[in-house]
Order: structure tokens, then C-alpha cells, then sequence
């Protein structure tokens, strides 16, 4: 399967709960994970909490 970098543009700081949530469930940790890419397979679940959370996170190659 297909492999996408997510990269953490934006801060998870005065958002809802359950976008805190998802940076967590993707790996972003709440301690220096801005500008940190994450290597995840593209599965139909990872790439729904990337779309969910898009105005947060890009997709690098």
C-alpha cells in the first residue's frame, strides 16, 4: 500500500477537543511535534482524519 508524509503546519492550540484527538491519533504528540513529518500508510481511515484536520496538517512528498 501506498505510504503519505503528514507534516504539522499549524497548531492544535485553541482548537475542539476532537482535533486534539486526531493530531494525537496520527502522532503528532503535544511536546515539539510542529513542522514533524509523519510517515503513515494510506489507508481510507488515516486519510479521513488527514481530510478532517486539513487546515492543520499538508501532505509532503
Amino acid at each position: 500500500m501506498a505510504k503519505i508524509k503528514v507534516i504539522q503546519y499549524k497548531s492544535g492550540i485553541n482548537r475542539p477537543m476532537r482535533q486534539k484527538l486526531t493530531l494525537e491519533a496520527l502522532g503528532f504528540t503535544k511536546k515539539g511535534s510542529m513542522h514533524k513529518v509523519i510517515e503513515h500508510e494510506a489507508t481510507p481511515q488515516i486519510l479521513g482524519m488527514v481530510k478532517k484536520i486539513g487546515h492543520l496538517v499538508k501532505i509532503v512528498d
